[in-house]
């Protein structure tokens, strides 16, 4: 194991705080977008193939905070810098905290409009694009991330 002067010991910890917390922060805000819409869309099996993108789209959060988390995974090593921690730690954090609220306007969203679809069938386009509004906020949190897991 071989350290460098600069690194203390407890670096390694942020490094791994920010792999790991994009998966915690944006699988919580994942499984409440599919929860939340999927009991709208079990009440509506007539409606199924409408009802199901907002769980898609909710499903797409973690698969972005995954893709930072292995990236930063990857980049794991023994003489890590404070610097570089921090970075990482910042990376996770950014994917993480942004797929959390994109997970919970989904979730909020995808409820509320399939119900309001089931009702009003011209409502299906503006839920769309509320739904990809969502979601971008997801998409954002993920440039930032790899904007700062690669410095």
């Amino acid at each position: 194991m071989s350290k460098t002067k600069n690194s203390p010991e407890y670096a390694s910890f942020f490094a791994v705080m920010g792999a790991s917390s994009p998966m915690i922060f944006s699988a919580l805000g994942a499984v409440y977008g599919m929860g939340k819409s999927g009991a709208g869309m079990a009440a509506m099996p007539e409606l199924i193939m409408k009802s199901i993108i907002p769980v898609v789209m909710a499903g797409i959060i973690a698969i972005y905070s995954l893709v930072v988390a292995v990236l930063i995974a990857n980049s794991l090593n023994d003489g890590i810098s404070l610097y570089r921690s921090f970075l990482q730690l910042g990376a996770g954090l950014s994917i993480g905290l942004s797929g959390l609220a994109a997970g919970f306007a989904i979730g909020i969203v995808g409820d509320a409009s399939v119900w309001g679809t089931a009702q009003q069938p011209r409502l299906f386009v503006g839920m769309i694009l509320i739904l990809i509004f969502a979601e971008v906020l997801g998409l954002y949190g993920l440039m930032v991330a790899l904007i700062l897991s690669t410095k």
